[in-house]
């Protein structure tokens, strides 16, 4: 089933998730250990299952906007994405893999269109990380498990 991505109140995804749930929405909030906290993989956003009424998710507590794509409708992410990242979960959190050592290493993309593609490691935090969630709606993007230090 595809997704759509929710934004929400800044450090309310968890009251997003509770409202959406209690509307009888299918939610997922992943989110990852970082510096010994729990912490939302993608801050502000969280992935509801497409259904026929995204108007009434759109105006559940702790929702601002649904990510709208062409037309105004909201924008379809692929069950694969989400998928994806459901399988990187041990113990209802997302392991990252290692990310390179730093800032400026190189870097080769190992799977997708781009594979054998050489680029430099920028870092990745939580904005960054939305970023490239914000990216996916609309354009080709890389998963840091499709890169690998270079040299």
């Amino acid at each position: 089933m595809p997704y759509w991505c929710a934004q929400t109140e800044g450090n309310r995804e968890a009251v997003a998730e509770r409202f959406l749930l209690m509307a009888r929405y299918s939610v997922y909030y992943p989110r990852i250990l970082e510096r010994s906290r729990v912490r939302p993989l993608f801050p502000s956003y969280i992935f509801i299952a497409a259904a026929l009424q995204w108007h009434k998710a759109r105006w559940t507590v702790g929702v601002v906007r649904i990510v709208a794509g062409s037309g105004g409708e909201p924008a379809v992410i692929s069950d694969h994405i989400v998928d994806a990242i459901r399988e990187r979960e041990k113990g209802g959190l997302v392991v990252l893999p290692e990310p390179p050592r730093l800032p400026g290493d190189p870097i080769r993309v190992t799977r997708g269109l781009l594979t054998g593609v050489l680029g430099l490691y920028a870092g990745q935090r939580g904005h960054e990380r939305v970023a490239v969630l914000l990216a996916a709606l609309g354009r080709v993007t890389l998963p840091a498990g499709d890169v690998e230090l270079a040299g």
